[in-house]
């Protein structure tokens, strides 16, 4: 299996309102984000890529476009704002896209990260 994946950067504010008001997350804040595209393959196309890096300029257009320097409760059109809320948000909108999408990461810190991957599907 061949795998490559890309990373993109974003800011953006949220609040996670279905916490306990106490809880720091439940006020108003925001993160630098980081976004990393995972996309893999068993076969090569003929250039040698998975994918060409450059057919992802769309993802970065998106995010640009949808998530930076918004609110998030506003795109999203939730309180449920967590990373791994974003990374099903990006990975819904890249899946169609590029039929090699396996996953999508969101980090808010330098030292957390969030994926969404669909499970695979056993055929018997």
């Amino acid at each position: 299996m061949y795998i490559i994946s890309k990373q993109f950067h974003f800011s953006a504010s949220h609040q996670l309102l279905n916490l306990p008001d106490e809880h720091p997350c439940a006020r108003l804040h925001g993160h630098n984000y980081i976004v990393e595209i995972e996309l893999q393959s068993e076969s090569l196309n003929h250039y040698g890529f998975v994918r060409d890096y450059n057919d992802l300029d769309a993802l970065k257009q998106f995010i640009d476009d949808t998530l930076d320097h918004r609110h998030l409760n506003d795109v999203l059109g939730h309180d449920d704002t967590t990373a791994e809320h974003l990374a099903k948000f990006i990975f819904d909108w890249a899946k169609p896209q590029w039929q090699e999408v396996s996953a999508v990461r969101v980090s808010e810190t330098p030292k957390t990260w969030a994926s969404y991957q669909p499970t695979q599907k056993t055929v018997l």
